[in-house]
């Protein structure tokens, strides 16, 4: 079975509608609209190739938590911000890291590296139920990881800075933090669709060359804009990896809405671009 897996290609169970870089298709510009991804790929499980995608998933993720964290608690610690990167730095850092993230990981496990997006690319049909769950669980634990190391550098200062924890700022209420949390995921789900979608490859083929770049620079607007309300969260792993890891009660007060409002705005952003943008439901085949 390995001799086989490595004959035919590392990607042989990889995403049947990918994302990024591998979103090229080889003929660079004839189009056919790809089938939905089976609900579950028993084959996978057999592949090397989708566990190296799990892996990298993993290993994304906890680089992303550590270099953003270690960035909010850098501005946090300062008395006064100009002498730090401030708060355009932390959404530069935001936004950076899933360019550099997306584009070094594209070609392997699609460079999701946010459970809203895979749970978005699931319900578009993009990828299986079996690699959106361990998708899902390896961003979370490569979360927890990346806070937990932050924490292990400057424990004592981690504590006292509220180790970069999503929480609902003073003076908006959970409908306002809610509301937040899901525009600003569909604006980043939204331009994940838009950046990888195959049929653009085949009529613009630098378009999947450039997709890290959009992605990247949609997450640092996000923060730029909702910094103020709840921190900004639009990812359910980021969130839960510095709430865990730092396990105080003003962390879990409103822990909900970073789940609930990234997953809510990832299912709208993909109804909006398959039933509307693409008006997939609505093609004969």
């Amino acid at each position: 079975m390995e001799e086989e897996d490595v004959r035919v290609g590392a990607n042989r169970y990889g995403e049947r509608q990918p994302l990024g870089l591998s979103a090229q298709s080889e003929d660079g510009k004839d189009y056919r609209e790809p089938p939905a991804v089976p609900l579950f790929e028993a084959g996978e499980l057999s592949s090397w190739s989708f566990y190296r995608a799990a892996i990298a998933e993993f290993v994304a993720t906890f680089l992303f938590l550590y270099v953003t964290v270690l960035t909010v608690i850098g501005v946090a610690k300062s008395p006064s911000k100009c002498s730090t990167v401030g708060t355009q730095g932390i959404a530069w850092a935001f936004g950076g890291m899933i360019f550099a993230l997306v584009y070094s990981t594209a070609g392997i496990s699609g460079g999701h590296i946010n459970p809203a997006v895979t749970f978005g690319l699931f319900l578009a049909r993009k990828v299986s139920l079996t690699r959106t769950v361990v998708y899902i669980i390896m961003q979370c634990l490569g979360a927890i990881a990346g806070a937990a190391v932050v924490k292990g550098f400057q424990p004592h200062t981690y504590e006292r800075l509220g180790g970069a924890a999503n929480t609902l700022n003073s003076g908006y209420s959970k409908t306002s933090g809610l509301g937040a949390e899901i525009l600003g995921t569909f604006v980043l789900v939204y331009t994940v669709f838009s950046a990888t979608d195959a049929k653009r490859n085949a009529r613009d083929s630098h378009v999947p060359v450039l997709a890290p770049l959009p992605i990247g620079f949609a997450v640092f607007l996000v923060h730029l804009a909702t910094i103020p309300v709840t921190g900004t969260g639009i990812n359910p792993a980021r969130s839960l990896g510095a709430a865990l890891i730092f396990n105080k009660h003003q962390a879990w007060h409103h822990h909900w809405i970073f789940w609930v409002g990234p997953l809510i705005g990832a299912a709208l952003a993909a109804l909006y671009h398959q039933i509307v943008i693409r008006a997939i439901p609505f093609k004969s085949n």
